[in-house]
């Protein structure tokens, strides 16, 4: 178990130093770019059988102990060491991340993206894949912090050299918001380490802030929740979010989406939650305000863009669901209850599955018709993918309904439980204002119902084609390879959601309590 983490983490960044090699002879097969997208498909998917083996391996009797543990003396003089685990909170991020990431490869091999030589494609997709699971199961301050930040440069690097139009300053907005608030959780990160006199988060969350003054938990949480604030988007720090979504290729966004914004809340439960509770007790209010603004104006700025003659871009109200979506996951981080957190994680995997599902069609609908313009793709009769490519549509209005909460599908218990947990907060957390925020919470759920509709109706609906319009492909046969696990744990996740919470309660129940069982 203990080499199978360690495998999991470092396997993609060998991968990705392999990938810069020569190809063999033997192993070129039609072209050089052949072979190093093979390598790619190769590589991610090894590493997938290893998370899966992870999660087999896992002792699900004990989901809220650290297992599979590595803890190595890394720089002795501040006591960082290399400190690896995974518990029933970080185990579905893991193998969500390994998942996703093997299927983007595989999208990508056989519809690489418009850009330079694939090469340094696949070896920043592995760079990628490391740093995300890295910040999933290290445990330490310090080690998360440098997996946090890996992660961000390569996503640079996809969005500016194999994105769309606009690349430029998308990838210039996303790294410099995303690099000044990790400057600012850095310092956060610091003061605890060096107050508490260790980095290390198990026995900082063992003692649960007991050894930190009130004031030094505020300090802490406001620079700490900053810089995972900017990486989740919570509104009002959400801004670099559409322009990195539209401007990044299909497998860029599907991974911004589906795991690098569950980096921002994971750190919240994992860090923020246990290490300065009575810090976050002050700023849960305000935590709680910021989310449903969230959930509200990500869902306007939808409507927005739906409504006819406003020139939206599928892409871009995808990202700004977004940020409503998101705002849920930190509305029941906020409520500080085990109900509360365990709708946020599990409205993490809900989010990673629906919306990364959501933009491999929209990535298929663009390359399609050329453009993401919803009044181009409507039309004067609507674009009709019923009638044109009835599997396409049939899979955009499966994801719009999953992501709009439809009970029986994984977007349902998240938001659910979330709100639940807001609507009975926690002891000394101020019941009227979370009741508030829990009615607001409910009409986003509305106008998210709305949005969604809409974009089925203008885009799914319409006049039947006419004879001689020209054919429009439906889902071809490495498309329903790269979709169908996404739609299938959807569904899996909605009928049977005790998969997930069986692993995330008792580790949150213990995590809440401060580490005693």
């Amino acid at each position: 178990m203990q080499f199978l983490l360690a495998f999991t983490v470092a396997g993609p960044l060998i991968g990705a130093v392999a990938a810069l090699l020569p190809a063999p002879p033997g192993l070129k097969g039609k072209s050089p770019d052949q072979a190093v997208l093979r390598h790619g498909v190769t590589v991610t998917g090894v590493v997938l059988v290893a998370a899966l083996a992870l999660a087999l391996g896992f002792d699900h009797d004990q989901p809220s102990r650290m297992q599979a543990t590595t803890d190595i003396s890394w720089i002795p003089a501040l006591d960082v060491r290399i400190h690896l685990g995974v518990d029933g909170i970080s185990l579905p991020l893991l193998v969500l991340t390994a998942l996703l990431t093997f299927l983007c490869a595989l999208y990508s091999y056989f519809k690489p993206p418009a850009g330079p030589s694939p090469k340094g494609f696949v070896a920043l997709l592995l760079v990628l894949e490391s740093g995300t699971l890295a910040t999933f199961a290290v445990l330490d301050l310090m080690l998360f912090f440098l997996a946090f930040e890996t992660v961000l440069i390569p996503m640079y690097f996809l969005i500016a050299r194999w994105g769309g139009e606009g690349r430029q300053p998308a990838a210039w907005k996303f790294i410099l918001f995303t690099l000044l608030g990790s400057v600012v959780m850095l310092l956060g990160l610091l003061l605890v380490g060096l107050k508490a006199d260790t980095f290390d988060m198990v026995a900082l969350a063992t003692d649960n802030g007991r050894g930190l003054s009130a004031s030094l938990q505020v300090i802490a949480v406001l620079a700490i929740g900053i810089g995972l604030a900017v990486k989740t988007p919570m509104w009002p720090l959400h801004s670099w979010l559409p322009d990195a979504h539209t401007a990044a290729p299909t497998v860029g966004s599907v991974l911004l989406a589906g795991v690098l914004l569950k980096m921002g809340t994971y750190g919240f439960v994992r860090i923020v939650l246990p290490v300065a509770p009575e810090g976050m007790h002050v700023f849960a209010p305000y935590l709680a305000a910021f989310a449903v603004a969230g959930i509200v104006y990500g869902s306007l700025a939808c409507l927005a863009l739906a409504r006819p003659g406003a020139k939206g871009d599928l892409k871009r109200l995808i990202a700004y669901s977004s940020v409503g979506h998101m705002g849920f996951v930190l509305l029941g981080i906020a409520s500080m209850t085990p109900t509360g957190v365990n709708g946020a994680l599990f409205a993490n995997i809900a989010h990673g599955l629906i919306t990364g599902l959501l933009f491999f069609l929209v990535g298929a609908i663009k390359d399609r018709y050329g453009t993401a313009d919803l009044d181009t793709l409507a039309g004067a009769t609507g674009a009709a993918l019923y009638g044109r490519a009835p599997r396409l549509g049939g899979l955009l209005a499966f994801g719009a309904v999953a992501s709009l909460g439809l009970p029986g599908l994984a977007g349902f218990w998240g938001e659910m439980l979330a709100m639940f947990g807001a609507f009975q907060p926690a002891e000394g957390l101020s019941r009227p204002a979370f009741l508030t925020y829990t009615a607001v919470a409910c009409f986003g759920t509305l106008l998210t119902a709305a949005y969604l509709l809409v974009v089925v109706r203008r885009v799914c609906m319409g006049a039947k084609p006419a004879a001689d319009s020209p054919p429009l492909a439906d889902v071809q046969g490495y498309e329903f390879a790269a979709w169908t696990p996404l739609a299938a744990l959807t569904v899996l996740a909605g009928l049977w959601p005790a998969v997930l919470l069986g692993l995330t309660d008792p580790a949150v129940q213990q995590l809440l309590a401060g580490g005693k069982p």
